[in-house]
Formats: structure tokens, sequence, C-alpha cells
């Protein structure tokens, strides 16, 4: 009998329950309106801080936790291990620092992703991959979490296989010296070529693929500053032109972005590489 005469009894998995956490409200908003609109997701509360996300995340125990690092009071990275013991913790922010990086993976990030390297379909499969345990970094964190492991770590003794041993050549066995199994090493599974690294959610070559909204320098400058939650008069001031030569700019860029209001514009934009951008201002 085939197997479409049998009928799939299996009840349908609830959706993902996320909890945003950024002080910043037209983040949350563009984040929610991105996130929320997914039939397998849906948005259990939003927080400004680390405290209330603390105390939110008690109550309503989310499967996942996008998580800002810079925020007023208890700031993400002091929130972070705390969450991390009700649900996977993912890191979505705008710091790219190196020890802000690490700091985060050691207090039991899930993932970390910049904003700005990775699109709006990518962010949704960290989300739904942090779930499962599986670990997502955009570029800027893998490179901080490569140039830790090249700097400071002592080299290895004892590989799998005898792997990196002088003594491993044709009829030879492990080099000498070579420690036996316990390290650090040991509990990590082996990854054949057959298996990809799903460690690095996407590479700089791939961003640099995507295709871009068409945004002039200037226009990408306006959409950062939008994203940041500053008025159109914080913008004039900060880029130093007219309000009048903000809306016009907004006005384009929403026309590019497809979107009708700034939370529309940034959940288009959030997660998206700023790419393919025009010379012209």
């Amino acid at each position: 009998m085939p197997a479409a005469a049998f009928p799939d009894h299996r009840a349908p998995r609830p959706p993902l329950r996320l909890l945003i956490v950024d002080d910043n409200l037209v983040v949350r908003a563009g984040l929610s309106a991105l996130l929320g609109g997914r039939p397998d997701m849906v948005v259990a509360a939003e927080a400004a801080d680390g405290q209330e996300a603390l105390r939110l995340a008690a109550a309503v125990r989310p499967d996942v936790v996008l998580l800002d690092v810079r925020m007023p009071g208890i700031d993400g990275i002091a929130a972070l291990p705390h969450l991390a013991r009700i649900a996977p913790v993912v890191m979505l922010t705008y710091s790219r620092e190196d020890e802000i990086v690490r700091e985060a993976l050691r207090r039991g990030a899930g993932g970390y992703l910049v904003h700005g390297e990775f699109t709006a379909e990518e962010l949704v499969t960290a989300v739904r991959d942090a779930k499962e345990g599986r670990a997502h970094l955009t570029p800027s964190a893998a490179t901080a979490l490569l140039h830790h492991v090249r700097t400071t770590a002592r080299p290895e003794q004892w590989l799998p296989d005898g792997l990196g041993g002088l003594g491993g050549g044709v009829g030879g066995g492990a080099g000498e010296g070579v420690r036996r199994p316990g390290g650090p090493l040991s509990g990590i599974p082996r990854q054949t070529p057959s298996q990809p690294q799903r460690f690095v959610a996407q590479s700089s070559e791939q961003m640099r693929n995507h295709v871009g909204f068409g945004l002039s320098s200037r226009e990408v400058e306006v959409m950062d500053l939008i994203a940041t939650g500053m008025s159109n008069q914080q913008i004039a001031d900060t880029c130093f032109i007219s309000q009048k030569t903000v809306k016009n700019h907004i006005n384009r860029i929403f026309a590019k972005l497809h979107s009708a209001t700034r939370s529309e514009a940034i959940a288009t934009w959030l997660g998206t590489a700023h790419r393919e951008v025009t010379s012209h201002a």
C-alpha cells in the first residue's frame, strides 16, 4: 500500500515561544513583526532590559531568547547565564567586539548574530536551530572565536586517529608523546567531509552573493540610524543634513524596502547584510 494511504496522526508541533530582549522599542517591534508572523513562532514576551527579561523568562518559560548586549540596568551579558538556564539564548546585537563575543559564548550563549551580517531567513533558521542545540555565528563572531582559539589555545597533543603526529607516515602510528583520550577534544564528535559545519551560519563570501536592496551609501547610513531608534531630527543632526533631506531619504528607503512604516522597514532591514550598496550618496 502506498505511503500516502497512511494518514499522519501526529499532533502538530506547538509554535516556538520567543522572548525578545532589547532596549530599543523600534528594534523589538521589527523583530516581533519579522518572527511573530511565522506559523511556527510566537512572540511570548518582550523586555527592555536584563532585569525585566529575567522576570518574564521565569513567567512565560520561552523556548528561545533573543538577547541584546548593551542595555540599561542589567545588561545582556550579566543576564545571559541566568536566562540560559531557562532556554537557549541567541545573542542578537550590534556589538561585535572580540571580548564581548567570547564572554557571551563562555556564559552560555547558543549563538551570536551581529545585525547586518545575516538575512531574515537566516535569522529564522538560527532561532529554530537554537531550540535544537545547533549554534549559529555570523562572520564577525566566528572571526572573534577563531582569533581567540589561535592566539590563546595551547597545542593539543592528542587528536583522533593519530592526526597531527609526525610518526603517522607510511607504516607509522601516532606521533611521540601522544596523550590518551580524555582531554578537551575527547568529547567532540569527528566531522567527515559529508557533514557541513553548522556552527558558522554564513561565510563572508556567501554574504556578498546576496541580492541587495539597491540603497545608496547615504540611505544605508540613514537606515542604520532608523534601526537604532533615532528620530528624524536626530538623524539630521548626526548626518549634518536637513530634516527635509532625511524625509526624502526615508521615502526612498521605504520604497526600496517595500515598507510603509519604520517598524516594517526595520523588520526587513534587520539581519540583512548591507550589500550591493551603490556608490552615489
